[in-house]
């Protein structure tokens, strides 16, 4: 039996990523003990790769596709192809950031202060790409951890990934400016894509189920009645992810509608619909959404 050799990324991303694959209908188990996951369908086999590490192992073929943050793949200047991005991370459905940061108190308050100076970060290629674009000469260090720990007196300014940006205003550090927007991406080996059919099949389809989950992420499915006369006063208050699915119940002068939208609408909506004359209203979760 032919298999699919899938890299999951260990550590941050590990957990929402096999939450994600959950959502889209496979159960994976990991075992303390294993870097070898068991999932739930014989044509995939799993390794855990660190996101660091995975864009490396696709180019080289020892992995069909993996799971990786885009500001990896170009850290690691790999040659692999990208399948589709998917917009989650370790926090939430959302990007993240390399920034540029330094001291609160310090007086670098920009890259053009950093003539000269000490950059700690672990995105060495990406922060001297960053650094020549501004035409500015400094010294890169590799961090190996701990990096918002390290101004003033290791370096003097860092570039740290962030959601948030907690962690460094907690670390009394100041965002300066972006270094990298990124998020994860769905990669896979160029030549396994363009001449194995049956494997680019099969990430295609991995790739449709986990886009489906995301995309339904904060939304939920609303029904309600109203009256006819009612309809265009509901379909002003009414918003949706596309037009509404409008139905003619038994009553000839009543109709049903079908729609989807943000679940944070629904507390503000519902009442306004009531106020409009819906009946009937019924709110229900959405596991997928297939565009």
């Amino acid at each position: 039996m032919k298999k699919l050799k899938l890299g999951l990324p260990k550590g941050s991303l590990q957990k929402a990523t096999i939450s994600l694959f959950e959502k889209a209908g496979y159960t994976i188990h990991v075992s303390d003990r294993s870097y070898f996951p068991y999932i739930d369908d014989d044509e995939i086999e799993c390794m855990l790769i660190r996101a660091q590490e995975m864009a490396r192992y696709v180019e080289k073929g020892i992995l069909d596709a993996g799971f990786t943050g885009l500001d990896w793949i170009v850290e690691t200047e790999s040659k692999v192809k990208l399948v589709t991005e998917l917009l989650y991370a370790k926090q939430g459905m959302r990007p993240v950031k390399w920034v540029l940061a330094a001291p609160q108190n310090s007086k670098i308050k920009s890259v053009k202060d950093l003539e000269g100076k000490v950059i700690a970060t672990e995105v060495v290629n990406i922060t001297k790409k960053y650094l020549q674009k501004n035409k500015v000469n400094a010294t890169v260090e590799f961090s190996w951890g701990a990096t918002e720990a390290k101004p003033p007196k290791l370096a003097d300014a860092i570039v740290e990934v962030t959601e948030t940006g907690s962690s460094l205003k907690a670390n009394n550090l100041a965002i300066l400016d972006t270094v990298m927007v990124s998020s994860t991406q769905f990669i896979a080996n160029r030549e396994t894509y363009k001449n194995d059919n049956w494997k680019k099949d099969k990430i295609n389809r991995i790739a449709l189920m986990l886009r489906s989950v995301l995309e339904a992420e904060g939304k939920v499915g609303l029904m309600l009645n109203v009256e006819k006369k009612n309809l265009e006063k509901i379909l002003k208050v009414l918003p949706a992810l596309e037009s509404p699915t409008i139905s003619n119940l038994s009553e000839s002068n009543w109709v049903a509608i079908n729609t989807i939208i943000s679940e944070k609408q629904v507390r503000v909506l519902i009442p306004q619909l009531v106020d409009n004359g819906a009946t009937g209203i019924v709110e229900y979760p959405l596991n997928k959404i297939v565009s």
